[in-house]
């Protein structure tokens, strides 16, 4: 008997693994003397004591799973605190909590553009945001990289009439650490005008007095129509939110995104963490101007030994190394070594591109950075 879905499924797969590009799922597991910057856990709360005892007080009180979907039962108390938190931290009239990030940007940009909207998103934004955008039947057109003057001049053309134009764009960069002039795209907000979408995944903890992200330094919170945020990365949970300005938004998705509707919801207990985590954050006693100097002081240290790394004072720290086998020998000689930090290659990066990418975190000394960039060139330049 022949099996044409099993050929069907066989043929791409076969394509991949000869082009040494076939994704594995491993079982990680790490200890005390393993330097793990490959995760996204930048202020290393999902360990914090406060974190864990409110995930821990949550699940004795409400159980482990929420067992139903957020309009039936599934929307609890724990998940309620947690949605006015974020829209205190942010300061914004409502949002949703989601299940995780990509779910919340496929829903939104599946949702709110249509047929005759025009989308100018980022060439570099990720792959949930196209997935949503691609859904919708809007014109997606995209914009080079980080380059407000060619989304200026797309916007002068292309904005006429009674569409509508949404501007989609990440603040930090998942796999580069760079990110836009935000302050020059509210600028531009102002004057041309259209829908704003900022993905702050990666700037949570990071930037800002409070904590809250990049629009928030660069003081371009008020110009944000939607902003999307992770619980998964420096609040050290799971899960993701969207906040939004008008209200509508958020009772049109509530009535109408399938992936909100139809899922059982995240855990209590996730919710719970993200609280705690924000309050972890609020009152986090140092300078978190202190961060942008750390991510500095690493990247000035790569790169006087020679290495290509992405600019910016992120917690992300991009190594271009060009080719695949380079990125993945790279990688697991470091985890021998006991550092561990991701190697990124194709599809997920343009071909050529492969890099390792560093997820830095708050409590490493100059002494780790040392380490780590010795290791690298020893590692990479020997």
């Amino acid at each position: 008997m022949k099996f044409p879905l099993r050929d069907r499924l066989t043929k791409p797969l076969l394509k991949r693994q000869d082009a040494g590009l076939t994704r594995k799922l491993r079982v990680f597991s790490t200890n005390e003397e393993m330097l793990n910057l490959a995760n996204n856990d930048y202020l290393s709360l999902s360990n914090h004591p406060q974190v864990i005892d409110a995930a821990k007080r949550a699940i004795e009180f409400y159980g482990c799973s929420s067992s139903a979907s957020p309009l039936i039962t599934g929307f609890g108390p724990s998940h309620h605190e947690l949605l006015e938190v974020l829209k205190d931290w942010h300061g914004f009239k409502s949002g949703m909590i989601w299940n995780s990030g990509y779910v919340a940007n496929q829903a939104l940009l599946s949702s709110l553009p249509c047929k005759g909207d025009l989308v100018l998103a980022d060439r570099l934004i990720h792959k949930s945001m196209i997935s949503g955008i691609l859904s919708s039947g809007a014109r997606l057109m995209r914009y080079r990289h980080c380059d407000i003057d060619h989304l200026e001049e797309l916007l002068e053309k292309h904005a006429t009439g009674d569409r509508i134009v949404f501007v989609v764009t990440e603040s930090v960069f998942s796999m580069d650490g760079d990110y836009p002039d935000l302050k020059k795209m509210a600028e531009l907000k102002e004057r041309l005008g259209f829908f704003w979408v900022v993905d702050e995944a990666h700037a949570l903890g990071w930037y800002g007095k409070r904590g809250s992200g990049l629009v928030e330094r660069l003081g371009a919170a008020d110009s944000v129509d939607v902003l999307v945020g992770t619980l998964g990365k420096a609040l050290g949970s799971m899960g993701a939110y969207s906040l939004f300005r008008d209200e509508v938004v958020e009772r049109y998705l509530t009535n109408f995104a399938d992936e909100f509707i139809y899922s059982t919801y995240l855990a209590p207990a996730a919710a719970s963490a993200a609280t705690a985590a924000i309050e972890c954050i609020r009152n986090m006693e140092f300078n978190r101007e202190s961060l942008s100097l750390l991510s500095a002081s690493f990247r000035k240290q790569l790169i006087e030994k020679g290495f290509s790394v992405s600019l910016g004072d992120s917690p992300i720290v991009s190594i271009a190394l060009g080719e695949t086998d380079a990125a993945i020998q790279a990688a697991e000689t470091l985890e021998e070594l006991g550092i561990l930090v991701g190697a990124v290659r194709p599809p997920t990066v343009p071909d050529g591109t492969s890099r390792l990418r560093v997820s830095l975190k708050a409590d490493l000394s100059e002494a780790d950075l040392a380490r780590v960039a010795d290791t690298l060139f020893d590692v990479v330049r020997t």
